[in-house]
């Protein structure tokens, strides 16, 4: 059992970084220089691969793809602590991979590293953001629709937030792995994990204020 939900945490991360990364160069390379035209296509492609990658690998290992997720659902008892450790180690591997796969189906070098610079106070500050909303969504969504809701938020918060919304350190620490149009300098990527994981505490801190859901999300 916790061998297949560290696959799934493995596999559903890695998918998520080849959705993520793969659809940013596809975007770049047929946008023409447009980077309106290029986020819609990230956003759309990205909205569609999160929905089924919870849908799929929700019931094998709760799909967090995402290290801030975990330490949220460790520290409420709903993942034992035991385990998060060994969920983020396969979801930053997980990630790892994805870029790379992204990078060979472009016929890109597979091991690079990234030139974009994605920085500053009002970047850090949109991560808290972003982050802080996805888990509230994550926490407060009907179990029916949780798969749907983080997408539809996601795929919202790619353009309400001046970072982009990575929302998620193994996601920053993947899309450093690739010198396209979804990338990390990595050398920003540190910065951006802290804000993650302020607006992590933040939307738990916020989801607890506001008292047990109607319908329990969970």
């Amino acid at each position: 059992m916790i061998r297949q939900r560290l696959l799934g945490e493995f596999l559903a991360t890695g998918l998520l970084l080849v959705t993520v990364v793969g659809s940013g160069i596809m975007a770049e390379r047929l946008a023409d220089g447009n980077g309106a035209v290029a986020l819609l296509a990230n956003t759309l492609a990205t909205v569609g691969g999160l929905y089924i990658l919870i849908e799929v690998f929700g019931s094998i290992s709760g799909a967090h793809m995402n290290p801030a997720v975990s330490a949220v659902m460790a520290a409420r008892g709903e993942l034992p602590r035991a385990l998060l450790p060994a969920y983020i180690v396969f979801q930053l591997a997980g990630a790892v991979c994805g870029a790379w796969l992204a990078n060979a189906m472009f016929d890109l070098p597979i091991l690079e590293f990234s030139t974009k610079a994605r920085t500053g106070e009002g970047q850090w500050f949109g991560e808290i953001v972003a982050t802080a909303g996805l888990l509230l969504v994550v926490l407060r969504a009907p179990a029916s629709r949780v798969a749907v809701m983080v997408a539809a938020y996601i795929g919202a918060a790619y353009w309400f937030t001046s970072s982009t919304s990575f929302a998620n350190p193994a996601a920053a620490f993947g899309r450093m792995f690739s010198d396209s149009f979804a990338g990390i300098s990595p050398g920003d990527v540190p910065a951006f994990v802290v804000a993650q994981l302020i607006g992590a505490a933040l939307g738990a801190t916020i989801h607890k204020l506001l008292g047990i859901p109607h319908v329990q999300s969970r």
